[in-house]
């Protein structure tokens, strides 16, 4: 495996990029490469294997879908590039930014995930789409069905590649990757390279580039992290209390279980009206209508499961409150790199509640960011108190949150 560094801080300008695209970057709002898009992209389009390694909110997205825009054959009436991703939300977002850095070209996107109509996603491949977005378990049901002809790929990506590993989609991946074809381009994107990654690159990847510029302080510099210890059952009340204090524009709230954000749900949008929840089990029109209104600004908080957490991609997110740990250190790391965003000119903030048997946890995931979290106080409230937090509590602090 080949390592590239990048050195002096380049402009688009600077990548070896064609007119169009550098007109379609303009019209996008982006005004300089971020680090992994200035070190991925030159090597990406000179149509070589390509790892790429950097920590969540860095601009992963462009730094493939700019080499594949500037490779494929725009005329082609059968995919050419095929992007596998582990949620349906970042499935959207990679499909929305491939078809905003083509508004100069003629470039068909499909988006292939489920939960939505079958029907409409085949009739996208029969016009021609040459660029498939897709989750592995419904590109794999297209492949198996004969809808979905991936003879003519010439670029394959595997973004988020340790999150898919995660959630168990490695036999997926596998499936797809020995059924595309033998001379395509794999580009591999990831936060983090553990061995399952490194593994599955050196089975399926030609003597990759390795493109590396997540820093020994993954968690970015523009976000504050504390840590705030509470009993379990007075989590609740913590979570009314500091909403109240800091009073936060757009927070994104992470629960280990669909039950927690189920419950906590419950709780708020009884008593507010910008108040939504994201989980698996929701109805893929309810997780795209909760995304577009997140996005759009509509909603003040949102509250979320690990599986959906990596297509939220909002760079108005003041605040991210770890309602419960992370199962792990990657985990946490991903869930604080919602906030603090490129496109965002001010510090993000990130609180994590910890219980006082959660003490090994918090160490590994400081040891993981190579920094302290600070301890955080809620004025007037109790964090160990016996029982939880009184109604009254909670409605009062939800009326000075709201």
């Amino acid at each position: 495996m080949k390592h590239r560094e990048s050195t002096a801080e380049p402009r688009f300008e600077d990548l070896g990029l064609s007119s169009k695209m550098l007109s379609a970057i303009k019209k996008a709002g982006f005004e300089k490469p971020s680090a992994i898009q200035a070190a991925f992209i030159p090597v990406a389009i000179e149509g070589v294997d390509c790892i790429g390694q950097a920590r969540t909110g860095t601009g992963k997205t462009a730094a493939f879908v700019i080499p594949i825009l500037e490779q494929i054959d725009h005329e082609a009436d059968a995919p050419q590039a095929l992007v596998l991703t582990p949620t349906r939300e970042l499935c959207q977002q990679v499909a929305d930014q491939a078809v905003r850095l083509s508004v100069n070209r003629d470039c068909r996107v499909a988006c292939i995930v489920g939960g939505k109509s079958i029907k409409q996603q085949v009739d996208t491949l029969k016009r021609g789409a040459q660029v498939v977005v897709g989750t592995p378990g419904r590109i794999i049901d297209l492949m198996t069905r004969g809808m979905l002809n991936i003879s003519k790929l010439e670029i394959v990506v595997l973004d988020e590649a340790d999150r898919m590993l995660d959630i168990g989609f490695r036999p997926d991946i596998e499936k797809i990757l020995r059924r595309c074809p033998e001379d395509r381009q794999t580009l591999l994107l990831s936060a983090t390279l553990p061995p399952p990654v490194e593994k599955l690159a050196k089975r399926y990847m030609h003597d990759p580039e390795m493109v590396d510029v997540s820093a020994n302080d993954i968690a970015p510099a523009t976000i504050k992290q504390y840590c705030c210890t509470v009993d379990e059952d007075r989590k609740l009340g913590m979570l009314v209390k500091l909403l109240a204090e800091v009073r936060p524009s757009q927070v994104l709230v992470f629960t280990r279980t669909k039950r927690t954000a189920d419950r906590l749900h419950a709780v708020f949008s009884k008593r507010l009206p910008h108040v939504a929840h994201l989980h698996s089990d929701l109805q893929q029109t309810v997780r795209d209508r909760v995304m577009k209104q997140f996005r759009a600004g509509q909603l003040r908080m949102l509250i979320a499961t690990d599986v959906v957490g990596r297509g939220i991609d909002v760079s108005s997110v003041t605040h991210i409150i770890n309602y419960d740990i992370p199962e792990s250190c990657d985990d946490y790391v991903h869930r604080i790199g919602r906030t603090g965003r490129l496109s965002s000119d001010q510090e993000g903030v990130a609180f994590t509640f910890v219980t006082k048997q959660q003490g090994e946890e918090l160490t590994r995931i400081e040891n993981r960011v190579n920094t302290l979290l600070e301890p955080y106080y809620v004025q007037n409230y109790d964090a160990f108190r016996a029982g939880p937090a009184r109604r009254s509590v909670v409605d009062d602090g939800v009326k000075r949150f709201g």
